[in-house]
């Protein structure tokens, strides 16, 4: 069954230091080693000015939960999350079966 990570990224201290080194971070990301496709999305703004509950979203797809467990314990994904955790970020990671697309 296709599976994908999702990366929920929580609002960062200094957002234009973290979005200057984003594009480093995204590419990283697409380079772990049986991803089918990187989908990166950045998380609207409240109307109300209140905090957002998170800053971005980077979903990574994959052919099956095996292909992804993979990919996240290789080199290029020991530099992705060392990358993603120099940024002063905190973020929650997810393993989802894609159950429709």
């Amino acid at each position: 069954m296709p599976t994908k990570i999702t990366i929920i990224i929580d609002n960062p201290a200094e957002p234009e230091s973290f979005e200057g080194g984003y594009p480093e971070i995204e590419s990283l990301a697409g380079r772990l080693p049986g991803v089918r496709r990187v989908e990166s999305a950045k998380v609207w703004p409240k109307e109300d000015g209140t905090p957002t509950p998170a800053h971005r979203t980077l979903d990574l797809y994959f052919d099956d939960y095996d292909a992804a467990s993979a990919a996240v314990a290789t080199p290029v994904a020991g530099e992705f999350f060392q990358r993603l955790l120099g940024t002063g970020v905190t973020f929650t990671g997810l393993f989802s079966d894609i159950e429709r697309s």
